[in-house]
């Protein structure tokens, strides 16, 4: 079993910045690869990034690329996203994923295993 546990959401103004971490306990084995997901209302879980938590591969959606940046800690439990020059399109509750494998790609939302509660992200015009 793996527990997800996502902090850092919150309220910001278009342009500003926002850091979203996910703590992870559990099998290593079952939590590799480790995701972000958003959702908004109306519409399916959009995946936005991945990463390899053992060798640190990372994917990126289109739609984040060079805005929003992983990082992780050294004994790969906490992983942090860094989220800059948000828009209102951004806004949305932000889920925490992980799941087990060898190939961390950034698949659909329905092949990750493991969810934390999520965090709600609110950007303002």
């Amino acid at each position: 079993q793996v527990q997800l546990v996502e902090s850092g959401g919150g309220s910001v103004q278009a342009g500003g910045s926002l850091r979203l971490s996910c703590a992870a306990s559990g099998v290593n084995t079952e939590r590799r690869c480790m995701a972000w997901f958003r959702q908004v209302p109306n519409k399916g879980r959009e995946g936005l990034a991945s990463v390899d938590m053992l060798y640190g591969g990372a994917w990126y959606a289109d739609s984040v690329k060079e805005r929003f940046t992983f990082s992780k800690d050294s004994a790969g439990n906490i992983l942090s996203l860094q989220m800059n020059s948000l828009t209102p399109e951004d806004t949305g509750v932000y889920y925490c994923a992980a799941r087990g494998g060898r190939i961390c790609y950034l698949t659909g939302w329905t092949e990750w295993s493991y969810w934390g509660q999520g965090t709600q992200v609110t950007v303002s015009s």
